[in-house]
Order: structure tokens, then sequence, then C-alpha cells
């Protein structure tokens, strides 16, 4: 029995599937940053992988506060991630360039900021962040640009997924 060749439609399909997973975002929310991308001038692939990489969850992970999105994500939720001296518990919060981003002060006695805190930087630090090791406190210090995300997804695909 023959394999069929995958459509245009579900390499399509495959690459924004992979785009959602990485991130942990869910379709109806995935959809709606798209449209605001879609909504900005210029390249709306860029826009779209800029507006997933502010979000909180996602910063906290590039920090290296957490060893994955979603433990990034549950530390976050569980409260234990400050931005601009304010507790936020939301994942999906958007981070705004020179917001900072620390770890409660409660939290820093827990077990998970001494394992966090001890091998830090496990992975590099992207050009649009900057990190104090000292104090374990994140700045956002520019958008990131394309060259700076290294997700491995094919934008265009997505792109053309959601223009249909």
């Amino acid at each position: 029995m023959r394999r069929r060749r995958t459509s245009d439609w579900g390499t399509q399909l495959r690459e924004k599937q992979k785009a959602r997973q990485i991130y942990g975002v869910l379709e109806k929310q995935f959809r709606k940053y798209f449209s605001e991308a879609q909504r900005r001038p210029g390249m709306t692939g860029v826009y779209l992988l800029q507006i997933l990489e502010e979000r909180l969850d996602n910063v906290t992970y590039r920090l290296n506060f957490a060893d994955s999105r979603s433990q990034a994500r549950q530390l976050v939720s569980h409260g234990h991630i400050m931005v601009n001296d304010r507790k936020v518990d939301i994942p999906s919060y958007r981070v705004k360039v020179d917001d900072v981003v620390v770890w409660k002060e409660s939290s820093k006695e827990t077990g998970i900021y001494a394992q966090m805190s001890e091998d830090i930087p496990r992975r590099p630090l992207p050009n649009w962040l900057s990190l104090d090791i000292e104090k374990m406190a994140g700045r956002v210090v520019s958008l990131p640009e394309l060259s700076e995300i290294d997700t491995g997804i094919d934008l265009r695909l997505v792109v053309e997924h959601y223009s249909r």
C-alpha cells in the first residue's frame, strides 16, 4: 500500500500545530495573535513570532528561570514571577521593552529557585534580554528580531495556512 503525498494544506497545518505546541498556546489564542499580527503593516509572520516571544511564560523560559516553557508557565501561574515589582500570574501577559522580570522574594526560599539559580545560564541568553545573575533579574532590552529566534518554524507556511 502506497502512502499518499501530504497536501500543501496538511504541510501548512502541521507547521502551525508545531508553532502552537512549542509555545503552548491553544488554537483560539493563536488565531487571535495571528489576526493582531496581520493588522500590523509589514511581515505578518515576524510579528506573530514577536507576539509569541513577548509572552511572560516564554520570557521566563528564555531568561533560564525554567527548564521548559511549560515549567515557566507553571511558575508564572503559581505567582513566583514579578514584572516591574508586581506579581503577575498570567502566562500570556505580554512584556514590553524595559520591563524587569524577577523572582518574587518569598519564592526565593523554594527548592525550585535554588535549583534554577544554581546553574544559570544553561542556554544562551537572546540579545533582546539582559540578565543580572546576582539579583536573578531579567530585563527586556528590545523586541526580538527574527534572526534571534531559533524555533525552526517556517512562518511562511503558518501565514499561508491562515490566509486561506
